[in-house]
């Protein structure tokens, strides 16, 4: 409860709060809030469970007593309400268990203080003078973690071209090679596979945030994502496919937000249909992976999206990532003609390993986490560590230098499956003829 949580809504938070189990106790607090300059209209009865279904559905106060008369476990009821209470909160419980164990417990368990009842006037100013200096103590931070927010868009070109397995991928790398506390926000609400990925169960986090996006703050975001591992969390969703999202993509907007001041790096898989319905999703996105086949549909729409994001977001660092590329098999496209066609290069070949998916899949794991002495994921783990350096602004490292122009490719498409057999010679007309 006590520890350090980036909260974008801290600003909101009431300076105190009080549940008391008895008008008496309720009466001796409020004189002594009022001193501290807080007002003794937030001091309420009901005691503990009071508490615990007040903070279930607002945000935690800075300072919060809590009156633990009549718990059979009171050790346990503080776990619960644990659950429910903000880190960053400074707790005072009280109660009328006189236990040197319990009180040695307690303060385990992150309270800060624990009153004796009958408790004086003097024992709540000074209980309530030190909680109030810890708040108001200044932070310590480490100015060498102080690192900008790395905010990563993949998108698919073609349903299959396995944009979530690089999403999850990238997260999982960001998480674990790069040591960046990581989000992973999957937007395909009725058919994301990112918390599958990680043999993760999805939650109603998401499907939340898009019915309710008033409740979208630092503790809703702490509450909804899944935690993957230490440094990595996801917000997912598997709704009911006869459920249709109805949302203008506030919520999603909100969710991008409160995660930039919850975590180092947001990677977002993002379906090009949500990219077309909510553009602003990628106002404040730093860099795009673009993940694409070497097939003609995937050349069209690969043009389609790099043209898109240079007019709607030129601040977006675009890398190009062609993805299942099956070795020393013939290519619908070849590189060159593909590369051709957007005329730019492609940045990363990564190359189909059927043994390795079917591998991770059997495990639970991300594809980079299942290889990762494989040649396969080694191209992820240079795209994850290129996308991790930023400068003092956030920009990312360009991997490639930017192509010309997009425009005018549309019509030639078709021409590039013909080129395999333009170097054949035609039969030669019998006599006959």
């Amino acid at each position: 409860m006590n520890a350090p949580w980036k909260v974008g809504g801290v600003a909101n938070r009431l300076p105190f709060l009080a549940f008391a189990s008895d008008e008496a106790s309720a009466d001796a607090i409020r004189p002594i809030a009022s001193e501290m300059g807080w007002s003794s209209d937030n001091v309420h009865q009901g005691g503990l469970r009071n508490a615990v279904q007040t903070l279930s559905v607002s945000t935690s106060p800075h300072v919060l007593f809590v009156d633990l008369t009549g718990s059979g476990d009171p050790l346990s009821d503080i776990n619960g309400l644990a659950e429910v209470c903000e880190p960053g909160t400074v707790v005072i419980a009280a109660g009328q268990v006189n236990d040197v164990r319990l009180y040695r417990d307690l303060l385990a368990s992150g309270i800060q203080d624990y009153l004796l009842k009958p408790f004086s006037a003097d024992m709540l100013r000074d209980s309530f003078a030190q909680a109030q200096a810890i708040i108001n103590a200044p932070k310590i931070t480490d100015a060498t973690n102080a690192r900008p927010h790395c905010a990563i868009a993949v998108i698919g070109t073609r349903g299959g071209a396995g944009a979530s397995t690089i999403a999850t991928s990238l997260a999982w790398l960001l998480s674990d090679k790069e040591r960046r506390s990581t989000a992973l926000l999957d937007l395909d609400v009725h058919f994301g596979t990112g918390a599958l990925a990680l043999d993760l169960e999805p939650g109603r986090g998401l499907t939340d945030a898009i019915e309710n996006p008033s409740r979208i703050d630092g503790l809703f975001i702490e509450r909804a994502m899944v935690k993957a591992s230490e440094n990595l969390s996801v917000l997912s969703a598997e709704a009911p496919i006869s459920q249709p999202v109805m949302t203008d993509g506030a919520a999603f907007y909100q969710l991008q937000e409160e995660m930039r001041g919850a975590f180092e790096c947001t990677v977002t898989d993002l379906p090009r249909m949500m990219l077309v319905q909510h553009p602003h999703l990628v106002n404040d996105v730093n860099s795009a992976v673009i993940v694409t086949e070497l097939t003609l549909a995937s050349a069209r729409d690969t043009i389609r999206l790099l043209s898109w994001l240079r007019s709607n977001a030129p601040q977006v660092q675009v890398t190009v990532v062609a993805n299942r590329v099956h070795p020393g098999t013939a290519l619908e496209i070849t590189r060159k003609d593909f590369e051709g066609s957007i005329e730019r290069k492609i940045d990363l070949i990564v190359p189909f390993d059927q043994k390795l998916a079917a591998q991770a899949a059997k495990l639970g794991k991300p594809l980079a986490e299942a290889g990762k002495t494989s040649k396969t994921v080694q191209p992820l783990i240079e795209l994850a560590a290129l996308l991790a350096v930023t400068d003092e602004e956030g920009n990312p490292a360009s991997p490639v230098a930017k192509g010309g122009s997009l425009l005018g490719k549309f019509t030639n498409l078709k021409g590039l499956v013909a080129k395999k057999d333009a170097g054949k010679k035609p039969p030669a007309k019998s006599a006959a003829n």
